[in-house]
């Protein structure tokens, strides 16, 4: 029978701390800037959040209110099931995505403007 190697635990030092984050004072340029990036941010995060809302709002409202649809089959499945249970998750990475892209257009602008 192969004797097996032992098992070896990687970790880092016990004493290895990250790096210090230095505050931004209150008041600077700097400070400002940031302030500016979270707003646009938190700014993104909600409109992002709320129009996938919409969507789902309306997507709802749509099957609720169009009785023909729930006739519709795609293969034997209902129409109103695929809708509401598989065809979210496209909207879900189409809203990622443009929140993404979003976000490292506001933070590149923030790296420009901290960086003068």
């Amino acid at each position: 029978m192969d004797a097996r190697p032992e098992r070896v635990r990687v970790t880092a030092p016990r004493d290895a701390a990250p790096p210090p984050i230095s505050p931004v004072p209150a008041g600077t340029p700097e400070d400002f800037y940031v302030r500016s990036l979270v707003r646009s941010q938190l700014r993104l995060a909600l409109s992002v959040a709320v129009g996938f809302v919409v969507v789902l709002v309306l997507l709802a409202v749509m099957v609720t209110f169009w009785p023909q649809i729930h006739a519709m089959r795609v293969a034997t499945i209902p129409l109103p099931w695929l809708l509401l249970g598989v065809g979210v998750y496209p909207l879900i990475w189409v809203g990622a995505a443009l929140y993404n892209r979003a976000s490292e257009r506001n933070e590149q602008r923030y790296r420009d403007l901290a960086g003068r």
